[in-house]
Parts: structure tokens; sequence; C-alpha cells
């Protein structure tokens, strides 16, 4: 190879490198970006009003996550941890937050040296250690648990005694209750539908049909039935609520509908109440104005919600037991019909003092 082909081969990887730095420096860039954007949202996902900026926000986590997954497989496994530098400035990695204190350690110590790798001897004393902490998953174990029960015949009279069979949560049933509690968290919790759960099932080993699950669940639900009758009862003895719907997304045959999770949370302790604060959910398939009457059919007091039209029938005259005291949440102020009306007058009649304020403080502030 003479000089002149090495001088292009120089050249030639000056340039890749010049364009691999500037890929990465735009990368970089736009992470910052969205991390900016991100917190933005989260400052002001209390202050918004629809869940448009919800939907946002996750949007955002997803890109700000594929980004800097890129940027890390880019980087390599040859660079130094300390930082990565880029053109115009210097990427630094976050600095590492400690373990949870509360994790079980796991204490592998390793042999130490038996003689001296500098003149071989053999007279060493223990000065101290370094310990490196990994987070380590164990997977899920599955078991058969078998309860034995002996049976004893008396002697005396020949008859037979044995203990009683165990409790399960459902009757004839051969799931424990970490199993169910598992299916019910993985479907409430999650959103994670039966039939996946039943492939995760199928993939570790164990069998479990859907119908078999969908047979737990039901039986799940009816067993809590009496825990979520307390609940309401405790709810509903408040004298104040803060009652609000969000939507959520159901499989449906063919495609995903939405439905409406309807919460009712008692807190008590702004007002130095000394009852423990508490959430009711109900469920619906639309947005009727009928699911909350009957919701609070038998409850009077104080609602503090938006200004969905479904409430209205809860404060109007004539209501019984008696019409309820409505203290509107000026968060959700934007979703009424005369949002466009209050921006024009606040635009027209206040340009330094809007008449209206957009992004008030505190989602369900104090009453």
């Amino acid at each position: 190879m003479t000089s002149a082909d090495v001088l292009e081969e120089n050249a030639r990887l000056r340039d890749a490198l010049a364009e691999e730095r500037a890929a990465r420096t735009r990368a970089e860039l736009e992470v910052e970006h969205l991390k900016l954007q991100i917190a933005k949202l989260r400052r002001e996902q209390y202050g918004r009003s629809s869940e448009r900026g919800a939907h946002l926000l996750e949007q955002l986590e997803l890109q700000l996550e594929e980004l800097e997954t890129a940027t890390a497989e880019s980087a390599g496994p040859g660079e130094a941890d300390d930082g990565t530098t880029v053109r115009g400035f210097t990427r630094r990695k976050p600095k590492r937050a400690p373990l949870p204190a509360h994790l079980p350690r796991e204490r592998v110590v390793l042999p130490g040296p038996e003689f001296c790798s500098c003149c071989g001897g053999d007279k060493l004393v223990k000065l101290g250690e370094d310990v490196t902490e990994s987070l380590e998953l164990v997977p899920r174990q599955w078991k058969v648990v078998q309860t034995v029960r002996e049976k004893f015949s008396c002697r005396a009279c020949e008859t037979i005694s044995q203990p009683p069979a165990p409790h399960h949560a459902i009757p004839r049933g051969r799931a424990g209750p970490g199993l169910l509690a598992t299916v019910l968290n993985d479907k409430f919790a999650m959103h994670l539908p039966l039939t996946r759960q039943s492939r995760a099932f199928a993939a570790e080993g164990i069998e479990l049909d859907v119908s078999t699950l969908a047979d737990w669940v039901g039986a799940c639900c009816a067993t809590l039935r009496p825990l979520h009758e307390r609940i309401r009862a405790h709810v509903l003895a408040a004298e104040r609520l803060h009652g609000d719907e969000t939507p959520v997304p159901v499989l449906a045959r063919k495609k995903t509908v939405k439905g409406r999770i309807w919460t009712y949370v008692r807190d008590d302790r702004p007002f130095a109440g000394s009852d423990p604060p508490a959430a009711l959910y109900f469920y619906s398939r639309d947005r009727a104005g009928r699911h909350p009457r009957g919701h609070l059919e038998v409850w009077s007091g104080i609602l503090q919600a938006d200004a969905y039209s479904g409430f209205n029938a809860l404060y109007a005259k004539g209501r019984q037991p008696a019409p309820l005291i409505e203290a509107s949440c000026w968060v959700r102020v934007s979703e009424s019909p005369g949002h466009r009306l209050r921006k024009v007058l606040a635009r027209d009649f206040s340009k330094s003092r809007p008449v209206i304020p957009e992004s008030p403080g505190q989602h369900h502030g104090a009453i």
C-alpha cells in the first residue's frame, strides 16, 4: 500500500468518525430534550385536565427509552463508565443510587491469596475488604403443598379421629392463596389478560387453561365481595368525597373498547380527621350519568368533582336523601362546555390576570 493510499484511508476513517460523533451528538441532544419535556409534563400532570397529557407522557417516555437504549448500544462495552466524550460536551452517566436496603443480602466471599504476589511469603494479615453489590432476580418457583391429615383410632371406643380439612379460598379448589393473588394482580393491576397468563404459565411448565383461570377469578371476586362492601360502607360514611372517572381500554370481540373506572376517595387528613383514607372503585362500560347516581344513591355530603354533566343530577334540588353540595374541581374546568367562552373572556377582559385559571396548583385540592 502506497503512502497516498494510506492518506486516503486515514481521511476516509476520519470522515466516518466525524459522522458517527455527529450522530451521537444529535442522539444525546434529543435525549436531553425528551428528559426536559418529560420533567415539564410530570410537573404539570396534576394541573392538566384531560388524559391526553398522560398518554403523551407515556409516548415520550417510550421514545426516551428507545433513544437511551440505542445510545448505550452504540457506546459499546469497551468505553469507560465515567463518561463518553462527544462533540460539544461530555455526557456523564447518572450517579448510581444504592440498592434497596430491605432486600436480603447473600454474601459470597472469594478465597483470599495464600501467598504474597510480590515476595511469595505466607504471612498475610487481613487489612479490610471491598464489597461489590449486584442486583439479582430469582425466578418464581412452583411447588405443590401436601397437607397430610393423619387418622387415629381409639382403642377404647374405636372412634377414628382426624384433623379438619384445610381451608381453601376456593371450595374444592387446588390453587393456593399466593397463586390466586398473582393471577388477580396480573389481571386487574397489571392489565394482563388471562390468555397471556396462561401462555406464560405454560412456558414455565404449568398447564392452566383460560377457563380454569376465569373460574378462579370469578370465585375470588365472589369471595372478596364482603370486603368491597366494608370498604364501600367506610367510604360512604365520610362527609366529603373526591369523585372522578377515567377511561380504560377493555379487550372486546374483534376490537378494544373504552371502559370507565369510577373512583371515590375519602381522605379527611387535611381536615384533621382521624379516620383512615380509602378509595372506592366501580367499573362501567360507558360514561352514562346513571352510574354516579347509582354509586352515590344513598349518600349525601360534599362532593368535589369535575364539570362532567353526569354529576349534575346529584346537585339538583329535590334529590333524596338530600342534594349534594358541589365543590368544583378547577383542575378539570377546561373540559366543561363553556371552556371556549371563558378563554375569550379571559383574553378580552384581562390580559395580565386571566379570569379562569388554566392550570391550578394541585389536583383535588382541599375543599
